[in-house]
């Protein structure tokens, strides 16, 4: 079939499409599916992609792919939602949101038997077990799991026990039994009643209702002691005792202790990074964290996909989910949740300043923080540029990579030789061939504003002659007044675009220009510590020609200072020894092979008396 006949085709298919809900697929030349989507009514979703208007570079590269399509008419919105989730799972099409880890999440399961087991799992089986999940970060869920275990005495053993294997003494006692971490439900020494009352005790700390198991707890050490079983009342006090720090671990966020769950997503290009924060109770219970791709920019469109892949048949839906923005959609996605969960659900996109407000703000950093560290690995993983710089790119929040870094420092001794110094960093390392030294001249005193002016105005103007290009990120060693005094004279060279930041010595601590503030970076980052040494090299560099410069003052004047030493003398003298000390111990045959036997003498009878 060429492409005049699929044309021909698609336009007959959009003549006959059916004013019904369901699901359309998009296929491309070779007969893979490209996109899917759901629609109240397919005749008018269908024929909006096809539209001469459409303004979208998304959609009109989507359509410009689209071969074919084929539809899968439904009885309601819902189910067409409900199926379009399912077959985006299984297929991941290119123009639709995905999870970008194929794996699947795990799972805590309470097993469907007499006895359950609770363990982790990847594998959901419709056995009518319980599913507690999913858990993107596995050492949560293993903490969780080792949490249950040091409270409950859940059996570990794999066997199917009920009333068949008791009766028949199948199952031994095993060591959990006899170090009290398990109460012998292979042999009945527990009733199924009682283990099933655990279980779901164990189902209420998985669900963050840990308040709640706490009341029902105290009530059953109440009424165990009015019966004077103090034994098992011990038992109960014991797992209250665990589940209260457990509990005083959980940060409270919410005044209103209710049940929510607050969704935020940071894209940048096709990479979405996702952060869920549950909220049970008004405390802090989980966070769940996953990576999306997308080639759809709209949030509304990319939390719409969020909210369907996430809410999946085993994941508790609290009454209200906290966003930023409303999803497409809402109405059905509502209804769909509502159904999930037979109990009224609502969105709430806070607009004022508010606890709930806070709550999203910092699910929004924290999301943000995922999207950086995905880039930081992929820049890593490619090669292109070092970590360090990569990472310096974020913390410093610059537009580009910096691969190449100027940082400037200034060195004097009471006002006295005011020098400065510049070290190159190309690529996170020392370029010492384009370290450079000035000597201070327009300036008398201690002034380090003015000296970073002069330095700057000396370096920069140089380039500007030269016509070359800035360094993709200029330091300067010092805080406020040196950081200004540096943009000061870049502002007057007429540079419009450049990266400046001041380095302050007492607190690590960053300046901006503009920002009165200062901000600072982790001190575990890597970045942190390449600006450190951007800064003690510069000093280090800055201080050694210091030195140089007031120990070869103070050498000439010491030399100046001998009656019948010329300065032809003097540099002769420079030139052949390194201080003053070397001359003052060298022999009378060495100073007379550089300036003669007579001038020899004089000097010799200098030193001699200043002794």
């Amino acid at each position: 079939m060429n492409k005049i006949e699929n044309q021909i085709s698609i336009e007959e298919k959009l003549e006959s499409l059916p004013a019904l809900p369901g699901v359309y697929q998009f296929k491309d030349k070779s007969g893979k599916i490209i996109y899917i989507g759901k629609a109240k009514n397919l005749r008018s979703r269908v024929r909006s992609y096809f539209q001469s208007s459409l303004d979208s570079p998304k959609t009109l590269a989507l359509v410009n792919k689209v071969f074919d399509f084929q539809l899968i008419i439904t009885d309601s919105e819902v189910e067409a939602l409900v199926l379009e989730n399912n077959l985006i799972k299984e297929y991941k099409p290119r123009y639709n949101v995905n999870l970008k880890d194929d794996k699947s999440f795990p799972y805590i399961r309470v097993t469907n038997e007499p006895y359950p087991q609770i363990y982790s799992t990847r594998e959901i089986i419709n056995d009518g077990s319980k599913y507690f999940g999913p858990f993107t970060d596995v050492k949560n869920m293993k903490t969780s799991l080792r949490m249950i275990n040091q409270i409950f005495k859940i059996r570990s053993c794999k066997y199917l026990i009920n009333a068949d294997s008791i009766e028949n003494k199948k199952v031994k006692l095993c060591l959990d039994y006899h170090i009290k971490k398990c109460d012998g439900p292979c042999e009945g020494l527990i009733s199924e009643t009682d283990y099933q009352k655990m279980v779901g005790q164990v189902i209420k700390l998985l669900k963050g209702k840990t308040n709640e198991l706490i009341n029902e707890l105290q009530q059953e050490m109440i009424s165990l002691s009015a019966k004077f079983e103090f034994e098992k009342a011990a038992d109960v006090r014991d797992k209250i005792s665990r589940l209260k720090i457990y509990s005083d671990r959980q940060k409270v966020v919410s005044a209103d202790f209710e049940d929510k769950d607050i969704i935020s997503a940071a894209l940048e290009g096709k990479d979405v990074a996702c952060t869920i924060l549950n909220i049970r109770g008004g405390k802090l219970v989980g966070k769940k964290q996953f990576q999306l791709n997308s080639a759809d920019q709209d949030l509304k469109n990319v939390y719409s996909a969020i909210i369907k892949f996430y809410y999946n048949e085993y994941v508790e839906i609290p009454k209200e989910i906290v966003i930023e923005t409303t999803p497409e959609d809402s109405s059905t996605l509502l209804e769909f949740l509502e159904q999930k969960a037979a109990k009224k659900i609502k969105f709430n996109v806070p607009r004022r300043k508010s606890d709930t407000m806070s709550l999203l703000n910092m699910c929004k950093q924290n999301a943000i923080l995922l999207l950086k560290e995905i880039q930081l690995q992929r820049m890593k993983k490619e090669g292109n540029v070092p970590y360090v710089l990569s990472s310096l790119k974020r913390d410093l929040r610059l537009p580009v990579v910096p691969l190449k870094i100027e940082c400037f420092d200034i060195s004097n001794l009471q006002g006295t030789d005011t020098v400065a110094s510049m070290v190159v960093f190309v690529e996170g390392k020392p370029k010492k061939s384009l370290y450079r030294k000035f000597i201070i001249n327009s300036v008398d005193g201690p002034d380090d504003f003015a000296s970073m002016r002069e330095v700057i105005t000396r370096r920069y103007s140089r380039l500007k002659e030269e016509k070359e290009p800035l360094p993709d990120l200029i330091m300067v060693d010092g805080g406020k007044g040196q950081l200004s005094s540096a943009v000061e004279i870049l502002n007057s060279l007429g540079f419009a675009k450049y990266n400046i930041i001041g380095l302050a010595k007492r607190l690590e601590e960053v300046f901006y220009p503009g920002e009165s503030e200062a901000q600072t970076i982790p001190k575990t980052s890597s970045s942190l510590k390449l600006l450190q040494h951007l800064r003690d090299e510069a000093h280090r560099f800055a201080i050694t020609f210091h030195r140089d410069r007031r120990s070869k003052r103070t050498f000439t004047s010491e030399l100046n200072l001998i009656k019948g030493i010329g300065p032809k003398l003097v540099e002769r003298l420079l030139t052949n020894f390194s201080n003053i000390e070397e001359i003052k111990t060298a022999s009378m045959e060495k100073l007379s092979d550089v300036i003669g036997r007579s001038k020899a003498e004089l000097v010799k009878l200098h030193f001699n008396n200043s002794e």
